[in-house]
């Protein structure tokens, strides 16, 4: 059959099951698009490249499968920049397939010409840059191969726009790139960590995004019951095991409760399962988990030894590793290990004032008016922190947060990709000022999509998390970080077509009503501009020498 490699791009794409795509067109993508027409993938217009990259992470990070976005050459490839380096870092299967001016311009600084290539090559998994239509048949399988297969990450397809016309014959599509077959763990290295598992008296799992990305919530569920080992959690591993469940502990870090970060020092093993050692996790390294021998499962062998040298490594798929490991050891029992943690948290409980306005005291009033099957997404910030804290996470892939890169903007266009991969399911945002304003463009999309997302807006006139550690660490000078005339946000709302309610004072018969109409909605929420997030550990100190409340001189 003839096909031009536009053609061919769109049936390589619908041949690996991508039903929808999110992208802006330019003049250097325009025979994609032209192309994409004559298919069955749907295509969401963004306002911003960005947001098609970080709706593209909402559908990676729901599912488990790659999603796609398109930008065109130029600054539509830069303005995809962010949401790239953000998917590297918490390892999410994002295809970003970019225009690019034809092959005989490259390096002659053409209009809307960037290295696209050089520019993602260290924010990327792989990258290509398609020299000839051919070669698509080879690189687009290969992308999707690449982006799945063990550690998940990004990978960008640079299409110069006369390969894209191009034509040529062909005979046959190749089969479609699927993730590689993991090896099996070594029976050594179970056999080593079963005997760690066994010596151990206060043992601790230490859940990461590896987790979630591998599947492995039921093998961890399991493991914890057989074996008696309360788990901690990452921000990203929120969702690995049930909160409610016996053995959960909740999140360590820089945030994390004070009893966790307690456990986390007092134990004499750590399994440390699809994590890196992230210092928002582990704050000062030397200091993280003193007592502890530490059995590290990776699927990233990278990553083993890189930050603490573990007694025991597995590079390993962390589901297959768990399924092997929970088989092989003996029923546990740790009665006294579960005592001295049930100790602790009644002895380091965690405290808010009763302000019903509190953002700790609202996030719980929202948490109980939602269903299980609710996805949460949150922006960064201050009311990142308290999602994390407060909000009860039950299932993996419910919790989305920008957790390496740390991307302000990112919860909105994430959101509508979750709503659009997830229509069964209620989307909830929770953002901030600063936050939303950053991509607060999307709210036409959300318009025209009309999905269910419902947008809680915390509103304190202030990038809160930089005003915190300026009043705890820069001698209370608030230098750019409170903003000095603040815009109506359900006026702009409701001009970009979303109902909108403002809430000074807690209703909760306002907030039950918010939540039961139909289609998408935004509630700004007036909370105080000096609330702190609280534990806090500072810059450089171990998470023992977390701060735990305002000093009181």
């Amino acid at each position: 059959m003839k096909l031009n490699g536009s053609q061919l791009a769109v049936k390589l794409l619908e041949r690996q099951g991508i039903d929808l795509v999110a992208g802006i067109p330019g003049g250097a993508n325009l025979p994609l698009y032209h192309a994409l027409a004559e298919g069955s993938i749907r295509h969401v217009l963004v306002r911003h490249e960005q947001a098609a990259g970080f709706l593209a992470q909402g559908m990676a990070r729901t599912t488990g499968r790659a999603a796609v976005c398109f930008a065109t050459s130029g600054p539509g490839a830069t303005n995809l920049l962010t949401a790239i380096a953000d998917a590297k870092l918490d390892s999410i299967p994002v295809i970003a397939i970019t225009g690019q001016v034809p092959g005989s311009f490259i390096g002659t600084d053409a209009f809307q010409e960037v290295d696209t290539y050089g520019l993602t090559l260290p924010i990327t998994k792989h990258n290509f840059l398609v020299r000839r239509a051919a070669e698509l048949p080879t690189i687009i399988p290969e992308a999707f191969r690449i982006a799945l297969s063990g550690r998940p990450g990004p990978v960008v397809i640079d299409l110069p726009k006369d390969v894209q016309k191009e034509t040529l014959e062909l005979k046959e599509f190749p089969a479609p790139g699927r993730a590689d077959p993991f090896p099996a763990p070594r029976a050594e290295e179970l056999e080593a960590a079963a005997r760690l598992i066994a010596a151990a008296e206060r043992p601790l799992a230490y859940a990461g995004g590896g987790v979630i990305a591998s599947g492995a919530a039921p093998e961890l569920a399991a493991f914890c019951r057989k074996a008696d080992i309360p788990a901690v959690v990452t921000l990203n591993g929120l969702g690995a095991l049930p909160a409610g469940d016996p053995h959960f502990l909740g999140m360590l870090g820089m945030h994390g409760s004070r009893a966790v970060n307690a456990a986390v020092n007092g134990a004499d093993l750590l399994i440390v399962l699809g994590a890196r050692f992230d210092d928002r996790a582990t704050g000062e390294i030397r200091s993280f988990a003193p007592q502890a021998r530490i059995l590290h499962i990776d699927v990233d062998r990278a990553e083993l030894g890189k930050l603490r040298r573990p007694d025991v490594l597995m590079a390993a798929n962390v589901k297959q590793a768990l399924g092997a490991l929970t088989e092989l050891i003996s029923v546990q029992h740790h009665a006294d290990w579960r005592k001295e943690i049930a100790a602790l948290r009644t002895n380091l409980p965690e405290t808010v004032n009763g302000d019903p306005m509190h953002p700790v005291n609202l996030l719980r009033a929202v948490a109980a008016l939602l269903p299980e099957e609710v996805i949460l997404a949150t922006d960064v910030g201050q009311h990142q922190m308290w999602a994390a804290q407060v909000f009860p996470v039950r299932r993996p892939r419910s919790f989305l947060s920008s957790g390496g890169l740390g991307t302000m903007g990112f919860g909105l266009p994430t959101a509508l990709g979750a709503a659009l991969a997830n229509p069964e399911c209620p989307v909830v945002l929770v953002t901030g000022d600063g936050s939303l304003l950053m991509n607060i463009q999307e709210l036409a999309t959300l318009a025209e999509l009309d999905v269910n997302i419902k947008i809680l807006l915390f509103n304190n006139g202030q990038l809160g998390l930089v005003r915190q550690q300026q009043e705890l660490f820069y001698e209370k000078r608030y230098t750019a970080s409170c903003f000095e005339g603040q815009p109506d946000f359900c006026a702009i709302a409701r001009g970009f077509g979303i109902p909108a309610v403002k809430m000074e004072a807690f209703d909760g018969t306002a907030l039950a009503a918010f939540f039961e109409r139909p289609g998408p909605a935004l509630l700004d929420l007036a909370v105080t501009g000096t609330e702190n997030v609280y534990p806090m550990v500072p810059p450089g100190a171990g998470n023992m020498q977390a701060i735990y409340e305002r000093s009181k001189a």
